[in-house]
């Protein structure tokens, strides 16, 4: 396996140099807290743990697995007491309110701690990770007793949540669900039914599992306007805040993956078990999309860790591995052959992967800031304007990060050639935990239609410009610099592009529904490029400056500037083909019959 160390410098450029958050934290209340000196040592340390503690395990995760029995379920050795250490250090409270236990520092510092877990052991970070989404559920729509007795317990990582959505008959169109939730004299609920796909649904780390489930009333209208949101946990909370009697929720198997052995994926039977109403009846979902779009932009980080673990591996085989010389002569004359890196086909490989990593952390991390903004900021204007540009966003860092990811998780096994294919380089299962991204949380499809559908159509192109007027007024504001030439005219013509685009595809729509559907993947993917397209370019501004500046780290704003290069000149254009596709319509997919796809088979 590559060692793993986290990418603090880079993590730096992005969130000081090229997003200010320094700024952003003193213009935040309750940020003045996250000093630049707090802020380093969080991440210094948490890059210590990461790399010291949970790295190490992430290749026994994979081998060993998690192991059920009707007793509950066994994670692989040396989780529990990586956990329990992960506790200890107050990591779980990072990023949460003061009065139920938390540090109160801000949300997108915690998105700093949860890439580089992520990046050294997917796996492992999920049982923590999903309770995030678990705690931001209840901070939104928990009663003051619910947040008492489950946030704090989840605040201080003493429990872990999950969300319980999918059943077995029913994956994203959730309005075919069927699991029950009854009346009781007390105001509690019994919850019948079975959820399956539950990450970290059961496991031996955390005393308590908090499941946070959607169900039916028996009043329940027909469809996604039925749904209501519950709180199931495993234990009861006793009087005293400690454990209470057992609930009737169990883990009736876990599932046989293709990657991420070391996360249990449940499927939880639901026997009459006591859960609680969060929110108001009929209105579960409105209220799960809290839950649903953290762990959209926590899976949006999953692709920008397996690329940067990609990256890592690759780069130090692509120096180190001697194969051929390069075809102008040979490059290092003293060895056999040359290594690897000095051939072009390596470059690009290498290339995309960083170009794909660096880039995709510039858009999470600006999405992060929109987080923020949209829940601690004063000013209702300000709130409502971060809010409507992370809705356009998410779907686009969702899906995007995460073709991408796999993309780069593929390139970097390509590099080590065979030897990419055997187990003890690590490569295979970076490739292996990378491809559950693109189909959890809503797939690819899935978050394409939301962008295109919801997003941009429903709202006039109003969530669009939100993100274009940004992109406009950095082309203006560089326009005559001739050092960004390369990269504001190419950039000023795509996003002109984007909206003219953006009216055709409505136009046809307005003709035939199922042109939405038809384009909005590529739609999707061409935003994605061109998100990626405005952070490079702002990449580039920055490492510019520095250059100029006469910087002591010239090297690395070389490199900025070489990848941004490399971006608008081999991946950018990738762009054109969705664009064909795009206008194509929805004619070439829709002719053939359904019944006619298997003729002759």
């Amino acid at each position: 396996m590559p060692e793993f160390k986290a990418p603090l410098r880079d993590i730096r450029f992005v969130r000081d140099e090229l997003l200010d958050y320094p700024a952003h934290y003193r213009g935040l209340p309750g940020g003045e807290e996250a000093t630049p000196d707090v802020v380093d040592a969080i991440l210094e340390e948490g890059a210590r743990f990461c790399e010291e503690v949970i790295a190490p395990l992430n290749r026994v995760g994979d081998l060993e697995g998690c192991s059920w029995s009707e007793s509950g379920v066994k994670t692989p050795s040396g989780f529990k007491e990586a956990y329990r250490r992960y506790v200890e250090g107050g990591w779980p409270s990072l990023a949460h309110a003061v009065e139920h236990g938390g540090q109160g520092l801000p949300e997108s510092l915690g998105v700093a701690v949860t890439e580089m877990v992520g990046e050294a052991n997917w796996a492992w970070g999920m049982y923590p990770g999903l309770a995030q989404g678990a705690m931001n559920t209840l901070f939104a729509h928990g009663t003051e007793e619910q947040k008492a007795a489950y946030l704090t317990r989840l605040v201080s990582g003493e429990w872990t949540g999950t969300m319980c959505l999918t059943e077995p008959h029913c994956g994203t169109d959730l309005g075919l669900l069927r699991t029950r939730a009854e009346p009781q004299a007390d105001g509690s609920y019994r919850v019948s039914g079975t959820k399956i796909f539950i990450s970290a649904g059961e496991h031996d780390l955390a005393e308590n599992i908090v499941h946070i489930v959607l169900a039916r009333l028996p009043d329940a209208p027909p469809g996604t306007k039925g749904i209501s949101l519950f709180i199931v946990p495993k234990f009861l909370p006793a009087a005293g805040g400690g454990l209470g009697a057992r609930n009737r929720v169990s883990c009736g198997s876990i599932e046989h993956k293709m990657g991420i052995h070391g996360n249990a994926t449940c499927v939880m039977n639901f026997d009459g078990a006591t859960g609680f109403l969060i929110g108001p009846p009929h209105k579960g979902l409105n209220c799960m999309f809290t839950f649903m779009n953290t762990a959209r932009l926590g899976t949006a980080l999953q692709g920008l860790a397996h690329a940067e673990v990609a990256f890592q591996g690759a780069i130090r085989y692509a120096r180190e591995r001697l194969q051929m010389r390069a075809l102008s002569g040979p490059k290092a004359p003293e060895l056999p052959a040359d290594p690897i890196i000095v051939h072009p086909d390596v470059r690009r490989m290498l290339l995309t992967i960083k170009a794909f990593a660096e880039g995709n952390r510039a858009l999470l991390y600006f999405s992060a800031k929109q987080v923020d903004i949209a829940r601690y900021s004063q000013d209702a204007t300000e709130r409502a304007a971060a809010d409507l540009l992370l809705g356009f966003l998410t779907p686009i860092a969702k899906a995007f990060m995460t073709e991408t990811g796999f993309e780069a998780a593929s390139l970097g096994l390509q590099v080590y050639g065979g030897h990419g294919y055997i187990r003890e380089w690590g490569m295979e299962q970076n490739l292996r935990d990378s491809r559950i991204a693109m189909l959890y949380e809503g797939t690819t499809g899935v978050q394409a239609l939301d962008l295109l559908g919801r997003k941009v159509l429903m709202t006039q192109g109003e969530s669009l410009k939100a993100f274009t007027k940004i992109v406009h007024k950095f082309c203006k504001a560089h326009a005559e610099d001739e050092g960004l030439k390369a990269f504001v005219e190419p950039l000023a013509r795509l996003n002109q592009e984007w909206g003219e685009l953006t009216l055709k595809i409505g136009m046809q729509a307005m003709q035939d529904r199922e042109e939405v559907g038809a384009a909005a993947v590529d739609y999707l993917m061409y935003s994605g490029y061109a998100c990626l397209a405005y952070f490079w370019a702002d990449m580039a501004r920055v490492a510019q400056e520095r250059l100029a500046a006469g910087s002591g780290e010239a090297a690395f704003y070389r490199a900025k500037l070489q990848t941004a290069r490399f971006y608008f000149a081999r991946i950018l254009p990738r762009t054109r083909g969705h664009v064909e596709a795009m206008l194509a319509g929805a004619g070439p997919l829709m002719e053939l019959a359904a019944e006619d796809f298997d003729l002759g088979y």
